[in-house]
């Protein structure tokens, strides 16, 4: 039998092998999210996708999201790799309810995408501006309409909610009430018609910011860009394309 003193030694190599297997995986794991922190797009990479690629790693990070298997992050790294320039793939306009931040539902990172949110996901002259300083100035490929289901500011827009500055809000959203084929109830309390008129909705806002935007129709003529519509399911947390 062993003194005491040599159990001591023994013990004592055991733990410092496992502090020091404990410390190599760590550090790998943090060598892991750091190099897919500073995975950031840089000019070349977003230049090299076309407006269906970038659509396409949309919905590849959407499928991650909804499967629990996001991407391992530090934000303050991709803050730093970020700093001095931004190169993203698309811009967004979505709407601004909490539970649908598009970054997050995307599995996007910081500098992977302009963002517009305002209630209902309506167009005004300062989103089409911003939208066009995003595709035609700062070279994203991609603008994305992004309703969602159980939307309120459509629901207010439904039941002829008026409160000062919402008021003119909602009436921005009351073309799509008369534009859904639906057959049911139709009011805010039908959850079903609720959806389907933020579906129609989305339409019409891509259609007007087509039709209003003559440097974004061209690009999109042109194949630079493309403008595309799309649901989110607060439910299943799944983004479905629209066109």
């Amino acid at each position: 039998m062993g003194s005491h003193g040599d159990c001591c030694k023994v013990n004592r190599r055991k733990f410092l092998g496992a502090s020091t297997a404990v410390a190599s995986l760590a550090a790998f794991a943090t060598a892991g999210s750091v190099t897919e922190a500073r995975a950031q797009l840089t000019q070349e990479r977003r230049d090299a996708m076309t407006p269906d690629k970038v659509i396409s790693r949309m919905l590849a990070g959407n499928e991650r999201f909804v499967a629990g298997e996001r991407k391992p992050r530090d934000f303050l790294v991709e803050q730093e790799a970020t700093a001095s320039g931004q190169f993203p793939a698309a811009v967004a306009l979505s709407c601004i309810d909490s539970r649908a931040p598009i970054e997050v539902i995307c599995d996007l990172g910081i500098g992977d995408t302009f963002n517009a949110r305002v209630a209902g996901n309506i167009s005004n002259d300062d989103i089409l501006g911003s939208m066009e300083f995003a595709c035609a100035v700062a070279g994203a490929k991609l603008v994305v309409v992004m309703g969602h289901t159980a939307c309120g500011a459509v629901r207010g827009a439904i039941d002829n909610v008026e409160l000062g500055y919402l008021t003119g809000l909602l009436a921005q959203i009351r073309p799509a009430i008369g534009e859904t084929d639906f057959d049911g109830d139709k009011t805010g309390s039908n959850p079903a018609y609720v959806d389907a008129v933020a579906r129609t909705n989305v339409l019409l806002t891509v259609k007007k910011i087509r039709e209003e935007s003559s440097i974004l129709r061209e690009l999109e003529e042109k194949g630079e860009i493309k403008i595309v519509g799309s649901m989110y399911d607060l439910k299943t947390g799944q983004i479905t394309m629209l066109n």
